[in-house]
């Protein structure tokens, strides 16, 4: 295990959002809010209506720029995150998940929750100088980012679709040039 984890649940819940505003868009509707929500645990106030359903999709780009931004930008991003939220920092324990941090009140807004985990998480993140992890698709095609956190950092790509099409076409190629 490279971080804790909440923190990698959390990068993995971010990069999901990111990814959902690729084509095909994944966040349309309150069912989609609904997939999302079942993938991540998200605990407290959970309103589920479109202004929330908004609020998740406007987060995005916010969310992409943090999580692909050098080590110095990455830290902006974060202090800028946390300083525009009231903490109220506290250890918790939920859904058969040990103790870890939660920095805001369970009734601020889900997108607001969303930011400020990122944030914590991304505090982990540049702490260990890994923002490598986080990248864009190694798929010529595709803006969708990569969450590599396998221990021999071998992930390139954001899902198993990309990594099969770049593995078909490298195939071909090599019985073309044989």
């Amino acid at each position: 295990m490279i971080f804790t984890d909440d923190t990698e649940e959390t990068l993995r819940a971010a990069v999901w959002l990111v990814n959902s505003a690729a084509p095909p868009e994944t966040l349309r509707d309150l069912e989609d809010e609904d997939v999302f929500l079942r993938e991540f645990t998200y605990t407290g106030r959970i309103d589920r209506d479109q202004r929330e359903l908004s609020s998740l999709r406007e987060l995005r780009p916010r969310l992409r720029r943090m999580l692909l931004a050098p080590r110095d930008d990455m830290v902006k991003e974060v202090n800028s995150a946390l300083a525009a939220s009231t903490l109220t920092p506290r250890l918790v324990r939920h859904d058969g998940a040990d103790w870890h941090l939660h920095a805001v009140g369970d009734d601020r807004p889900l997108t607001e929750r969303v930011l400020i985990e990122t944030a914590m998480a991304l505090i982990d993140v540049i702490r260990a100088d890994e923002g490598s992890r986080i990248s864009i698709c190694a798929d010529d095609e595709c803006e969708a980012l990569a969450l590599d956190l396998s221990r021999n950092r071998s992930r390139r790509y954001c899902s198993t679709i990309c990594s099969n099409r770049n593995a078909v076409a490298a195939y071909r190629a090599r019985r073309q040039d044989a």
